[in-house]
């Protein structure tokens, strides 16, 4: 079983579903393929403002109320207040692609990188930022440097394909998970499971290997909206 899952490292509501990825790449013959969307390009030079933080605040305490996933004083107080700080989606997607050539999980390189957006409040479109968390996690700094630097002229590409992706499977924002088996394909809502990852990969277990798959109601962001 292949999870395929589309996601972007500033969307709020793949961070209230990081759990439930963790659950479900935890499960013996599971794998899941991350496919990045890019959603804040760093071409557009955004930056945190005050509209910024009045606009995803009631969002980011939704989440937080659905998921149980914390957001930490650094970021309500910190990062959502330090005006200027660039909001981009290249730099961090180029971490997560750089992780496995260093022996570090995407997933768990892109629980890293939200963490210490939504709990500590870090501007993980910088470099040092994300370098720091990358040699955290067991990377040398110099190799994370390397592999990010190639990361990042691959990055355009991968958005591009993700993009294509989510196109041709009618897939309208972030997160999204499709699931694989056996040939076929199969739209894997999120909404219904969040909080509850263990629920979830006790779900998904069922469809393994014993015989044996788990609406539109989706909660989900797009550049333009968190729903």
């Amino acid at each position: 079983m292949k999870l395929h899952y589309f996601y972007d490292p500033l969307c709020g509501w793949c961070y209230g579903a990081s759990p439930l990825l963790q659950a479900a790449a935890a499960l013996p013959g599971v794998s899941v393929e991350m496919h990045a969307g890019g959603m804040i390009d760093e071409e557009e030079g955004r930056a945190i403002t005050a509209d910024w933080r009045a606009y995803v605040m009631p969002h980011d305490k939704r989440i937080a109320q659905m998921s149980g996933q914390p957001f930490g004083d650094a970021y309500y107080d910190g990062l959502l207040n330090d005006i200027g700080a660039p909001l981009a989606s290249n730099p961090p997607i180029a971490a997560v692609l750089a992780a496995p050539r260093l022996g570090i999980a995407p997933l768990a390189m892109l629980a890293r990188i939200q963490r210490a957006h939504y709990q500590e409040g870090r501007r993980i479109a910088e470099f040092s930022v994300l370098s720091e968390l990358a040699v955290e996690l067991g990377a040398d700094a110099a190799s994370f440097q390397a592999a990010w630097q190639s990361a990042r002229d691959e990055a355009e590409t991968h958005i591009d394909d993700t993009r294509r992706q989510m196109g041709r499977l009618g897939l309208r924002g972030f997160p999204s998970v499709v699931l694989e088996q056996d040939g076929k394909l199969e739209r894997l809502e999120l909404s219904g499971w969040l909080g509850k990852p263990a629920e979830l990969a006790a779900a998904l277990a069922e469809k393994l290997p014993k015989p044996a798959v788990a609406g539109d109601d989706a909660l989900f962001c797009t550049p333009d909206s968190c729903r």
